[in-house]
Parts: structure tokens; C-alpha cells; sequence
């Protein structure tokens, strides 16, 4: 092959190459930029950590799968502080203390959905786990005359079937960045340390409503909370409900923010 016969080649192939880039850019932009998300649908959602605010404001909530005992002792220390609370209840939870169901919603504090029988819900078909929501939602509709609206998964475990179906049955899934480890029973000390060192504005508080020393450690983090200028909410009164997206920590932001994806 002669040096000419070589030039025109590569001038062939590099026409060639540049009128393939073309009609792909002419089609991403006929398809309005449909490509894009078509190759994020794999994308893994993320549930609700935290709020990004500038307020001083705290969210606790309390799963509800197991027992009744300081049921009643957490109302009243709650209502001693003026804090509300959100108890995210399990279906088995609610047959059992129907009293307890009515006297929370009775208080002022929310209600969510924590599965009707406690199963990991990354292992459920979408069938399954809309089973698990929708019969939570009429038991604690029937019970407490409210229709809960968040979500949070058993043991935490969340996928984007999870994620998709709860939203589909208009549900915010919802999670914590403070964990509080009450559920280890450790000693009480420990937790009001623990609790206290790692809020933020805008944190999500995980505690249980059955942990061995909530009644010793409640009134100290509220106290504590109080001291520091915190107001204490339901997760409800402090997450966004619309035009809000979601960073890699699951940290939700309006969607003005910069500092959102």
C-alpha cells in the first residue's frame, strides 16, 4: 500500500468515526437525554439517614417489635420534655397491644410501618412485601385511625425492590444515622454518651421501645438534647416530603442545595 493510498484510509476511517459521534449525539439529543437514565437504572437508592437543616432539630423514633413494657414510661417521659416521637410498629406488635397503638397515636406521636412480621425484605418478592406493608397499613388504620406513610425495613435491610415498592404504596423509607445500640443493653451511661457525641442538626435517632434501660437513659438524652438547644420531633415533622434528593450518605437535601446529587 502506497503512502497516499495509507493517508486516504485514515482520512476515511477518522470521517467515518466522527459521522458515528454525530448521529449518536443527534439521537441523545432526539431522545431528550433519555439515554442517561437508562443507564442509571441500576443506580442503588437509599433510603432517609438525615435532613440537612440549619435548625436545631432532632428526630427520635422507636421500632416496636417486641414487647410492651416502658411503653407507657416512654410516653410520659416524652410528653414530660415536650418531645414527640415516631414508633415505627410491626403487625404482630399490634395485635398484641392494640392499647399501647391507640395511647401513642393519643399522645401526639407518629406511627410508621415496620413490616407486618419482621422478615429481611431483601429476600421478599414485590408481592411479598407489599403483603408486609399493605396489612401493617390496615392494622394500624383500623387500630389508631391514622394511615402511616413511613417505612422503615426490619434489621435496616433495604434494596431498591424495597425502596421502589414502599414509594409505590406511598411510602417514605426511612432509616437513621444514630443508632443508639439500646438493643445490646449496654449500660445506660454508654448510650447517653453515645447519642449525644453523634447528633446533628437534621439526625435521625434509632432507639427501641423494649431496651432494657430506656427509662434511665431517655430522660438524660432529652435533658441533654434540651440543654444543648435541640428541638426533639417526630421523623415526620422533620424530613422533606417533595422536591428533595438524596447525597451518598442518604442525607436528604432540598433540591436548591448544592450539595445534593
Amino acid at each position: 500500500m502506497t503512502a497516499e493510498n495509507k493517508i486516504k484510509r485514515a482520512v476515511t476511517v477518522m470521517l467515518t468515526i466522527l459521522i458515528i459521534v454525530l448521529l449518536c449525539a443527534g439521537y441523545y439529543a432526539a431522545m431528550g437525554g433519555k439515554i442517561t437514565a437508562l443507564m442509571n437504572t441500576d443506580e442503588r437508592l437509599l433510603p432517609i439517614y438525615s435532613v440537612e437543616t440549619d435548625e436545631k432539630v432532632v428526630a427520635v423514633s422507636f421500632d416496636a417489635a417486641w414487647g410492651n413494657e416502658y411503653t407507657d414510661d416512654i410516653l410520659r417521659i416524652l410528653d414530660e420534655y415536650h418531645a414527640r416521637a415516631t414508633f415505627f410498629l410491626v403487625g404482630f406488635w399490634i395485635d398484641k397491644y392494640p392499647d399501647d397503638v391507640r395511647e401513642i397515636a393519643a399522645r401526639g406521636n407518629e406511627i410508621g410501618s415496620h413490616s407486618a412480621t419482621h422478615p429481611d425484605l431483601t429476600t421478599c418478592s414485590r408481592e411479598q412485601i407489599e403483603r408486609e406493608l399493605d396489612q401493617t397499613t390496615e392494622k394500624i388504620k383500623k387500630t389508631a385511625g391514622v394511615v402511616p406513610v413511613l417505612f422503615r425495613a426490619p434489621y435496616g435491610a433495604y434494596d431498591n425492590n424495597l425502596i421502589n415498592t414502599a414509594a409505590d404504596r406511598g411510602y417514605q423509607v426511612v432509616q437513621w444515622d444514630v443508632d443508639s445500640l439500646d438493643w445490646k443493653d449496654i449500660p445506660e451511661e454508654q448510650i447517653v454518651e453515645r447519642v449525644v457525641r453523634n447528633v446533628r442538626n437534621g439526625s435521625i435517632v434509632l432507639f427501641h421501645n423494649n431496651a432494657q434501660y430506656v427509662c434511665g437513659y431517655l430522660p438524660q438524652i432529652l435533658q441533654k438534647l434540651t440543654d444543648d438547644g435541640y428541638r426533639v420531633v417526630a421523623v415526620g415533622d422533620l424530613i422533606l416530603k417533595e422536591n428533595y434528593s438524596i447525597d451518598h450518605t442518604g442525607r436528604q437535601f432540598p433540591k436548591t442545595s448544592g450539595s445534593a446529587r
